[in-house]
């Protein structure tokens, strides 16, 4: 689907993408990671990239099997995607470090004037990166430093 250029799209996607995936029977956990990835891969276009020459950005997702792949393509920018360390105080920076932690595999392909950021992760319940059976079994708690 193509979307204009705009952070409205964050949110639009989002919902789509959760709905699209709980009706296919998808864990709910892996389909809320499947959103954060896009919000992610969105944000990071509208925020680093030009638009497509259309002036929209594009985005795509498809479940087949045990695989979620989804990508966003824009107009491209100066530098490369790439995952970076945010230092503490930072904040932004930590998008692709994040896309990383939630997905099986990421990466950037180009074509004439696209720049595709991609993922992919699996749906069973066993993930290759473990999360989905980890967050099945014991609640996630964090912790906020409030003495910084």
């Amino acid at each position: 689907m193509f979307l204009p250029h705009a952070p409205s799209s964050v949110s639009e996607v989002r919902k789509r993408l959760c709905a699209e995936l709980r009706a296919s029977g998808v864990y709910e956990e892996i389909a809320d990671d499947a959103a954060v990835i896009i919000s992610e891969l969105i944000s990071n276009a509208l925020r680093h990239a030009r638009p497509l020459p259309s002036g929209d950005i594009r985005v795509s997702w498809t479940h087949e099997g045990e695989l979620i792949q989804l990508a966003v393509s824009d107009g491209g920018s100066m530098t490369e995607p790439r995952r970076t360390r945010a230092a503490l105080s930072s904040l932004g920076g930590r998008g692709l470090s994040i896309v990383e932690a939630l997905s099986d595999k990421w990466g950037v392909s180009h074509e004439a004037e696209t720049t595709t950021v991609w993922a992919k992760l699996r749906v069973d319940q066993q993930s290759s990166n473990g999360r989905a059976a980890a967050l099945m079994m014991q609640p996630l708690h964090i912790a906020f430093d409030q003495s910084a």
